[in-house]
């Protein structure tokens, strides 16, 4: 038997960041969202975020690459959200691309309280800057010609 915890704290957006994920639906998505991952062997830790995008924190099978997860989780709920228009009116798509930020299990806990804080952190800060700053601090280059684009 293998052991391993691998944490991912994952971040995508709505097409354009537009706001399209209704506040009073979004219980409902997280929870169609916590049995995707259940599905794929992994265990979601954490779910939260704002009308235009949604944060992750999950413990992900050693079996699944961090990319076919994200594509996964996309595809099921652009259906789910065909599926329930009338809750999600106004949902065009997933923005292209994600953000996936791997932490030790002793930064689980700040992760948790980052995510669980979305909507008070938002009243403060855009996508766009709390984005770039993830971005700025796990090293990563922005190509500012396709940052944020669809």
């Amino acid at each position: 038997m293998s052991y391993t915890k691998n944490l991912f704290h994952i971040i995508f957006r709505t097409k354009n960041s537009k706001y399209t994920i209704p506040e009073s639906s979004e219980k409902e998505l997280y929870n169609y969202i916590g049995g995707i991952v259940k599905n794929k062997k992994s265990f979601l830790i954490e779910i939260g975020g704002i009308q235009n995008h949604i944060h992750l924190f999950v413990d992900l099978h050693p079996s699944i690459s961090l990319s076919d997860f994200v594509k996964d989780i996309k595809v099921s709920t652009s259906i789910f959200f065909k599926q329930n228009k009338d809750k999600f009116p106004n949902f065009e798509g997933w923005g292209e691309g994600f953000g996936g930020f791997s932490y030790s299990f002793s930064h689980k806990d700040n992760v948790i309280k980052y995510i669980k804080n979305q909507k008070e952190h938002h009243k403060a800060i855009s996508f766009e800057n709390e984005y770039r700053s993830f971005l700025e601090k796990f090293d990563i280059n922005i190509n500012e010609q396709y940052f944020l684009k669809d």
